[in-house]
């Protein structure tokens, strides 16, 4: 039975309460959640500049053993420059500098000498546009003061920051709301086997997060979707598939727009799968418009509002 798809006249009202409860969050717990972030990225940069020698001795070592600081290192010139200017700049693959700064890995099937070829390229790059004021002792070969190496840090840290907050705030927001769902679930008498479950072996009463389910794509290959938490109602039947749970959330009306169709080709690729009988429903909070509702409602998907959660006794929880 339809929760909020088929009810149009509530979601004017459901969109106001859901935008405060996340601004509400936003002010108590985002600046808080950046700060700590940025405090982690002033360590990270310390770091780096002391297995460099304050960067008078940065070679490709240190790209090698550290592959993600390179996102760093691209806020530590003068101007800043994205990954595609990098990657244009210095004429190195786009995947190799992906995979550093995404995953903090080297390409593993990439030979050792070209990968060497390519960190080169990086390394001199970087320097050529090296960022004087933030490191003014590269030019003037003066030792500098823990105080300047902190302030400069400091600097690269609130760029690298401020060039990611958007994610930053999205991560958060993503562990608050799989927190939330796992307390209203044990709360009921569920447990959590996040890890030691899969779709097909998951029992009664049984819940995991990031969990993947098998689905299969319009060519009818195989695919893994992963799911942000996946529930098996108390009194399932044995053959009932569990409840899939999408959590989303959102700090404004636009991104939401340009995400609507992940959640659609995830539930075709499910429903290739198992049949119209699945259950994939959507875990609300922040700035989903009436366009985003009606979309995800013509596609069949229904949802959960965060500030009205109780609603998943409704799916059989």
């Amino acid at each position: 039975m339809p929760v909020n798809l088929n009810k149009p006249s509530r979601w004017k009202a459901d969109i106001a309460l859901s935008v405060d409860e996340y601004n509400q969050w936003f002010l108590r717990f985002a600046p808080q959640t950046f700060r700590e972030e940025r405090e982690k990225a002033v360590c990270g940069v310390e770091a780096m500049l002391e297995r460099t020698n304050r960067l008078r001795q940065f070679t490709t070592a240190e790209l090698r053993t550290h592959p993600s600081i390179l996102f760093a290192l691209r806020m530590s010139t003068a101007p800043p420059i994205a990954r595609d200017r990098l990657v244009g700049l210095a004429d190195v693959p786009k995947t190799m500098v992906n995979a550093m700064e995404k995953r903090g890995v080297l390409p593993p099937r990439m030979k050792s000498a070209t990968i060497e070829s390519h960190l080169e390229r990086m390394v001199r790059m970087v320097m050529r546009l090296i960022d004087a004021d933030i490191f003014p002792w590269i030019e003037t070969k003066v030792s500098p003061t823990d105080e300047q190496v902190h302030r400069a840090a400091t600097i690269v840290a609130d760029r690298l920051c401020g060039a990611n907050a958007d994610p930053i705030v999205r991560n958060a927001q993503e562990q608050r709301q799989l927190a939330k769902i796992k307390a209203w679930l044990e709360r009921r008498g569920y447990e959590d086997y996040s890890g030691r479950v899969t779709l097909d072996t998951m029992q009664p009463g049984q819940f995991a997060f990031r969990l993947n389910a098998p689905g299969l794509k319009e060519d009818m290959k195989p695919v893994n979707i992963p799911i942000d938490a996946v529930v098996k109602p108390l009194k399932a039947k044995p053959r009932q598939l569990p409840l899939l749970i999408e959590a989303k959330s959102a700090g404004d009306f636009t991104n939401t727009n340009k995400r609507r169709k992940e959640e659609a080709t995830k539930v075709g690729q499910l429903r290739r799968k198992y049949g119209a009988k699945v259950q994939y429903v959507l875990f609300l909070c922040g700035y989903f418009n009436s366009g985003y509702l009606g979309y995800e409602a013509a596609e069949g998907i229904d949802w959960i509002w965060e500030h009205r959660m109780d609603d998943l006794v409704k799916l059989g929880l």
